[in-house]
């Protein structure tokens, strides 16, 4: 497999993990209304 394909999907895992953390993060700091604020937010 392609030496980029391969670095570039471990990135996209990395992001994911990472994104997983924020979102733990934004939960913690607005509860459940987390969903609400980011479909608001993609949404302006």
């Amino acid at each position: 497999m392609d030496k980029q394909a391969l670095e570039l999907a471990k990135r996209i895992i990395e992001l994911d993990l990472e994104r997983d953390a924020m979102f733990e993060q934004l939960i913690a700091l607005v509860g459940n209304r987390a969903d609400e604020l980011l479909r608001f937010l993609q949404n302006r």
